[in-house]
């Protein structure tokens, strides 16, 4: 038989490497600032696109997409051609994923810190930006799928079968939880409204965590940890199991992020179910991996490759056993909302992404350039500061996520709360804060090893660029199944089929889940008093989230005692009704906000804002003084009524009409309101007459954002207030 020579093209997993190296400083670098700002909350004071809520959703898709999202590409590029013994089906093909995807990373670096958001978690980019990442999707998948179209290794790999259900899933996940309606060129609103916008942002939310950092990984785990071992994968038919098993149920378990919310309980169950079953095909890949190491263990002592592979591993193993555990309810009402989840994300994050990454890496660097590691000394120091900061970021935040609930919960005899106080847990956890801090910072030393290592290896090598490869061309066989050939041996031969089938099994959850709650109201009871924001409450409540509000606050009161107890009644699904976004939140750096309408004055609001420490000794919240001074852009607000309106929000064409009348109506009475107060009085009377001296502008306190985000805050929970006990409870039910 006749064998073909070609080369592996080395070039686009190199620009890849450099890319995940050079976003993994920069993304863990946002999040150390992050970190410190917990710690010295008036950091950035003044410097609105380095406030916390803005740079939060930074942090994470420069880790998820950015660093996490360019291991992939490197990873899959490299492993890919050699698994089907195949240069890439095309060139160009694999640029345009690069630079498409390095210019949607940067799109995203301009925009998150300038307020442009979507606030959806991990989906916070607005909807120019999304249909990008759809189509450098589609271009990486269209090269993946060509390359296994023109390959000349007849059965394909487990490996490709995780990056063929990666590609798919990502795929319907993006752009089911993207749909929206632009208002503008860096605006829209959410095609879903409140309780479903939940649903379908979760089952996007868990499933990119699943789709994004899990499956994609595990097809890296199957290629890399056997060639550094240098030993086969430990069971053929185990990894069958795990893949299978592992998609058809990651896509039913979003829900558990929303346990005891207004998420109807049929959906929570289900969540709940699929998650608990979870467990079992996760630790099935984690045994999988760990058990291909047999009769290589001494390696791991000396080679820092498998070292990091296997706490990548161990970490993976560690946050599959935790998650179906916080899927449980009783777990779930302690660990929610708390610090508790952060160490869970990051262990996943920081262990199993962040470690199999730096694997990859330390494997790849010298092959690529043809000589050894320049240190397998630094190498392993990399893998001890990275292990012992992993170990004091998370532990402490165990602590406090325990903490937290453990006070939030707690009553006196007399049946009040022993910490009434929100800012009582807070100050108890600073010690915490303080040591996840200096554990990001060993973390980041780690990295900074890495690229000091990475660039000498490089330095000391010649780059193989094009690399020169042969395999015999893959001779035509009968379509269907050979005597004895086991099903699944004919489907690891028919890419279509395979890609079909687990299209087919990703999509029966998220079908089973989303379809009844979009369609059968009954899901969502209305509640006759809920009527739309007026036009100022919708403007406020779009600085709350262009100022990543959500990211400290939730707005879901969940129905425990202690809650209700604190913040007042419980949620209701009807009352998020006309919630494009929802605002669910998912952590409690500070209060629920969700009946804070009414609960405190708006002078109250209007100095929490230029100073939250003058209301709430003790507060971490950073000051939002530049509310205060910029006018509030009213020249889109028609448009986005209308927009709501096509939507289904039931405003009309006289409200819209009236919309800038309506505004500054509602504004002139804040702004009276906040004349009740002396030294607000003063001060604005002040800026006023010296403006006047001086020929300057100046902006009326009722065109003044913050005028805005008062009246959205005094609207929040007033809804439901004004219905009679039977009606809320007839419509609850």
């Amino acid at each position: 038989m006749d064998v073909q020579q070609f080369h592996y093209d080395n070039k686009i997993v190199k620009k890849f490497l450099y890319a995940t190296i050079f976003w993994g400083i920069i993304g863990m670098t946002v999040g150390l600032l992050l970190a410190f700002m917990f710690i010295f909350p008036q950091l950035t004071d003044g410097i609105s696109w380095l406030s916390f809520g803005r740079l939060r959703p930074l942090h994470t898709n420069a880790v998820i997409f950015a660093f996490v999202g360019n291991a992939i590409f490197a990873g899959v590029y490299y492993s890919s051609q050699r698994l089907l013994k195949a240069r890439m089906f095309s060139d160009a093909l694999s640029n345009i994923n690069f630079w498409g995807w390095q210019l949607i990373i940067v799109a995203a670096a301009i925009t998150l810190p300038l307020g442009f958001t979507s606030s959806k978690e991990y989906a916070e980019l607005e909807w120019p930006i999304d249909i990008a990442i759809a189509i450098i999707w589609v271009a990486f998948g269209w090269n993946l799928i060509g390359t296994i179209l023109k390959r000349r290794q007849r059965h394909l790999y487990v490996a490709i079968w995780f990056y063929l259900a990666t590609f798919v899933t990502v795929a319907v996940l993006h752009i089911f939880n993207s749909l929206a309606l632009p208002v503008s060129a860096l605006k829209s609103y959410s095609a879903y409204a409140g309780v479903q916008d939940a649903l379908v942002q979760w089952w996007y939310g868990h499933n990119a965590v699943a789709f994004f950092l899990t499956t994609p990984f595990l097809g890296l785990m199957y290629y890399f940890v056997p060639k550094a071992a240098n030993r086969p994968v430990y069971s053929y038919k185990l990894s069958i199991i795990h893949f299978w098993s592992l998609i058809f149920i990651y896509i039913w378990a979003g829900p558990h992020h929303l346990l005891y919310s207004a998420l109807p309980d049929w959906a929570q169950n289900l969540g709940v179910t699929f998650s608990v079953m979870l467990i079992m095909p996760s630790w099935g890949g984690m045994i999988n991996g760990l058990l291909t190491l047999r009769g290589a263990w001494d390696k791991v002592r000396t080679n820092p490759v498998l070292k990091f592979m296997v706490v990548a591993i161990t970490g993976y193993g560690m946050a599959t056993f935790e998650g179906p555990m916080l899927s449980l309810k009783n777990v779930n009402a302690i660990a929610h909302f708390t610090d508790w989840i952060i160490a869970h994300v990051h262990v996943g994050a920081l262990a199993w992404n962040g470690f199999l990454t730096f694997g990859m890496i330390y494997f790849l660097v010298p092959r690529l350039f043809k000589t050894k590691l320049h240190s397998v000394g630094l190498a392993n120091a990399h893998f001890w500061v990275g292990t012992l900061g992993i170990v004091l970021y998370s532990l402490p935040l165990y602590v406090a996520g325990f903490v937290q609930a453990l006070m939030w919960k707690d009553f006196n005899p007399d049946g009040t709360l022993v910490y009434g106080n929100f800012l009582e847990t807070v100050s108890e956890i600073m010690p915490m804060y303080w040591m996840r801090a200096i554990g990001g910072t060993m973390y980041i030393s780690g990295m900074f090893l890495l690229l000091y290592n990475v660039v000498m290896t490089i330095r000391a090598g010649s780059p193989v660029t094009d690399e020169l490869a042969e395999a015999a061309p893959l001779q035509r066989v009968k379509s269907g199944r050979v005597a004895g050939e086991a099903f699944h041996s004919w489907l690891e031969r028919k890419p279509i089929q395979l890609t079909i089938l687990a299209t087919i099994a990703i999509l029966i959850g998220g079908v089973v889940q989303i379809v009844p709650t979009l369609l059968v109201k009954s899901n969502v009871p209305t509640i006759s008093s809920v009527t739309p924001y007026t036009p100022l409450e919708l403007e406020g409540r779009d600085i709350y989230i262009r100022e990543g509000c959500v990211g400290c606050h939730s707005q879901m009161v969940r129905p425990f005692r202690s809650e209700v107890e604190r913040y007042g009644e419980y949620a209701k699904g009807g009352e998020y009704v006309y919630d494009r976004p929802f605002l669910w939140g998912s952590k409690r750096t500070g209060p629920d906000l969700l009946r804070i309408g009414g609960k405190y004055s708006d002078n109250w609001h209007f100095n929490h804002m230029y100073d939250p420490q003058s209301t709430s000794s003790g507060s971490i919240m950073p000051a939002y003084q530049w509310l205060i001074e910029n006018e509030l852009d009213k020249s889109s607000t028609e448009a986005k009524l209308e927009t709501m309106a096509k939507l289904g929000v039931p405003y009309s064409d006289e409200e819209i009409a009236n919309a800038q009348q309506s505004m500054l109506e509602q504004g002139i009475e804040i702004e009276q309101n906040l004349y009740n107060d002396p030294d607000f009085v003063k001060s604005y009377e002040a800026a006023k007459k010296y403006a006047e001296e001086n020929n300057m502008d100046f902006v009326e306190m009722r065109n003044r954002e913050i005028t805005a985000v008062i009246a959205y805050l005094q609207r929040l929970g007033t809804d439901i207030k004004i219905v009679q006990p039977e009606e809320a409870s007839a419509s609850s039910n």
